[in-house]
């Protein structure tokens, strides 16, 4: 946007928003580009519009009803973002060069990152968040990561003066779409966390203060480690039904009223044809990705190994998925495929 000083300054008597202007002036004059900050408090920062990272956006963007200050390696996943809003009459966007000027103009930032080195790059690295943070942010780190990473990316947030919580999620992409998203929320003050809320909410349906820094990534790795435990199970279960002649929807029926319901089963069923809109019935396109199953799980037996727990399953359902995720036609698809992987070469 070309403009001249006298329209920057009827831009700031108009808009409440963070918006990045170029001025025209003369050579005399010592400003080429002015970002101007307006109601800071009232943006959010989005860093990360993965499959997860896209549909929360959408809906946090939509309904808040802030400014949004966006920020991806990924220059075409930013442009299918601000085409998908173009039909509507919601407040500015601006796409950010680094994560520091997203903390320049937002003072809540969320970040939805693949791991941990990502989030230490974002957060710690040259051009990263806390390069720009005061008292004033609120930094919401969803991705799923090392509990020690997380603790030590907080304690440098909040060196600076700033806030930071952990808030991973489970419900998958199906619930990342529908805005039913669970936020185990590591905190260490209950402000923070009653301050985080209303804005977890606009993404999510269960928000859960789980405890201090990490705490939040404590529980996400114990809740995907029996996902993918009982993943496997369904998977073998419904596989031997079948292989002993068993119609597969009569099976998950009768599995979905006993004692052996489950989400998987009833929710995420792997068998194609059982249930619509999951990806077992779409090539297991979509969905959580068995790479990043297999990374979640080798989290927990790390975790298990510091703590000296014993995870006989865990430990069993992290060698399958790295198998599951190394072959090949499978690293991106669902962790659902677990299901089509035990019948490679096996169908009748």
């Amino acid at each position: 946007m070309l403009l001249h000083r006298k329209d920057v300054l009827l831009l700031q008597q108009r808009y409440e928003f963070c918006v990045c202007v170029k001025v025209e002036c003369d050579e005399s004059d010592e400003y080429n580009h002015f970002i101007l900050k307006y109601s800071r408090n009232n943006a959010i920062g989005f860093i990360g519009l993965g499959q997860m990272g896209f549909k929360m956006a959408n809906n946090l963007y939509r309904k808040s009803g802030a400014p949004f200050v966006l920020y991806d390696l990924n220059a075409p996943v930013i442009d299918k973002f601000i085409e998908l809003q173009q039909t509507s009459s919601l407040a500015e966007i601006r796409i950010a060069k680094t994560p520091k000027e997203v903390a320049q103009a937002a003072s809540v930032v969320i970040t939805m990152l693949p791991n941990s080195p990502h989030v230490e790059e974002v957060y710690l690295g040259e051009e990263g968040l806390v390069h720009a943070v005061d008292k004033d942010n609120l930094l919401i780190d969803s991705s799923t990561i090392d509990q020690s990473v997380a603790k030590s990316v907080a304690e440098a947030i909040i060196a600076k003066g700033a806030r930071a919580i952990d808030a991973p999620v489970s419900g998958g992409i199906v619930g990342a779409e529908a805005a039913t998203l669970t936020f185990m929320v590591g905190a260490p003050t209950t402000e923070d966390f009653d301050r985080a809320q209303p804005i977890l909410s606009q993404m999510g349906k269960n928000i859960i203060h789980c405890g201090k820094s990490g705490s939040g990534q404590t529980a996400k790795i114990c809740n995907n480690m029996l996902l993918a435990i009982s993943m496997i199970g369904v998977s073998e279960t419904m596989n031997l039904g079948r292989k002993l002649g068993m119609d597969p929807k009569l099976l998950a029926n009768i599995l979905n009223s006993s004692t052996g319901r489950c989400w998987s089963s009833d929710t995420y069923n792997p068998v194609p044809g059982i249930l619509p809109n999951v990806p077992s019935s779409n090539d297991y396109k979509g969905g959580f990705a068995t790479k990043l199953m297999a990374k979640d799980l080798r989290l927990a037996v790390n975790a298990a190994n510091d703590t000296q727990s014993t995870i006989l399953l865990g430990t069993v359902a992290q060698q399958l998925y790295n198998q599951l995720s190394e072959t090949p036609g499978f690293k991106d698809k669902d962790f659902s495929s677990i299901y089509q992987w035990l019948n490679l070469n096996k169908d009748d």
